[in-house]
């Protein structure tokens, strides 16, 4: 017989057991996965859907129609710099040492991941320093890279990169010689990756060592050669740079293809980038007129950028972004989708950019900013700040770079209206901000 004075308390208790239950099952659900693109010297003008015409990318083309685009993202001008700053959320005047190498003493987005229960893994080019365990170092579980310890060239002079390449597995040189192609090898090693960790979270991040010269024919190529032992220059040849561009969307194309076959699409963040402007000698047409590679140069064709995100279910189709956006956002952003906060003893310069992903406001920026040099010497230092319309260097030279791209005639102050006045001393303070940092 049941006591109905004890039963509404029984009842409460039911509720409460249920309530906590349903809060477990929402508190166990998996972090997303991330999964970051990032092709080698491949400039904005490149991808179709940014208004190149001289190439076709229509797997990167259907992520921006599928996720959104950012019109305004930015790179810093080469490799080394890009990469420091895209994976300690940065800018190069606090943590650059020298070309090749990441100080040892930095954190990385893969290091916080990692903590945060992640499993991570890296494959394609590294350049971040020659010490056997430097990819776990900085937080990656698994790694399978190119230019890890070894050298770019074999003993005869020719490039390791592409046709039947040398690369380094967890750290274990292996030279291939079966015909293969790096960036099949390297596409294979994370999406088996992804495979045996599609149970949990997991961070794939890819910096992909196409389209980086020297200029090669792909397996996709009619001349491909599988017994090439590599190209004998630096260059190659730019006619295959074409070649290269397609086989690098196909293998963008290949990863999300994976990521849907498993039913990951609404757990799985993709984001596309590259990593500076493209190469000389090639030269696209972009928006209706040539657009010369500027890979190492501070000029648009330097440093600006594709910046592509796929989240399905998550961000809304055919997003656009004018915002603008620079590396160091990058590890706050991936911070942010993960749920993970960081530390608060580590600086960084960053903004997240998931609030824009996500349909609102966020907080967006009024200026970008650049400490670049090569070596991290101080006499071919470029430092400056830049807004969508001017830029500043720490020199003095303002230019309106909607006008004059490839800075060639410098304004002075006093030729300026109030609306480049304004910009001048906003991208002054910018300045100001950095000073004495190095």
């Amino acid at each position: 017989m049941i006591n109905c004075k004890i039963q509404p308390i029984r009842l409460c208790i039911l509720i409460l057991g249920i309530f906590t239950f349903n809060q477990g099952i929402l508190a166990q659900k998996r972090q997303p996965n991330i999964i970051l693109i990032m092709a080698d010297d491949l400039g904005v003008e490149i991808i179709n859907s940014y208004g190149g015409t001289s190439y076709s990318t229509p797997f990167i083309d259907a992520m921006a129609a599928q996720g959104a685009k950012f019109e305004y993202a930015f790179a810093q001008p080469l490799c080394t710099p890009s990469r420091v700053q895209l994976m300690t959320g940065q800018y190069n005047i606090r943590n650059y040492t020298v070309f090749g190498q990441l100080d040892r003493n930095q954190t990385t987005f893969a290091n916080l991941l990692k903590e945060a229960g992640y499993k991570t893994a890296i494959a394609g080019k590294w350049q971040l320093g020659k010490e056997q365990d430097s990819p776990q170092h900085f937080g990656f579980d698994e790694s399978c890279l190119w230019q890890h310890m070894l050298g770019a060239t074999n003993k005869d002079g020719f490039d390791t990169r592409y046709a039947n390449p040398v690369l380094e597995i967890n750290g274990v040189p292996k030279h291939f010689t079966g015909g293969q192609f790096s960036t099949d090898i390297t596409s294979d090693f994370l999406i088996d990756f992804i495979e045996k960790n599609q149970d949990q979270p997991f961070f794939a991040y890819y910096p992909m060592i196409i389209t980086h010269c020297p200029f090669v024919p792909t397996p996709d190529s009619k001349d491909w050669d599988p017994a090439s032992p590599g190209s004998p220059t630096y260059k190659g040849d730019p006619q295959y740079f074409g070649d290269m561009v397609a086989y690098m969307d196909k293998i963008v194309g290949k990863i999300i293809a994976k990521v849907d076959e498993l039913g990951l699409g609404e757990d799985t963040i993709i984001i596309f980038t590259g990593d500076n402007g493209t190469d000389e000698p090639v030269v696209s047409m972009y928006r209706w007129k040539e657009y010369p590679g500027g890979k190492k140069y501070t000029t648009e064709n330097g440093i600006h950028v594709p910046l592509v995100v796929k989240w399905d279910n998550h961000i809304k189709p055919g997003t656009l972004s004018d915002d603008l956006i620079d590396f160091s956002d990058f590890l706050p952003t991936l911070m942010e989708v993960a749920g993970v906060k960081t530390p608060k003893n580590l600086p960084l310069d960053g903004i997240s950019f998931l609030p824009q992903l996500l349909g609102k406001k966020g907080n967006s920026r009024n200026w970008v900013y650049s400490w670049y040099t090569r070596n991290g010497d101080l006499e071919s230092l470029k430092e400056f700040a830049w807004d969508k319309e001017f830029k500043l260097y720490r020199t003095g030279e303002f230019y309106n770079i909607q006008e004059d791209w490839l800075e060639k005639n410098p304004i002075s102050y006093e030729e300026l209206d109030r609306k480049g006045k304004e910009s001048y001393k906003i991208l002054q303070s910018a300045l100001k901000k950095y000073e004495g940092l190095r």
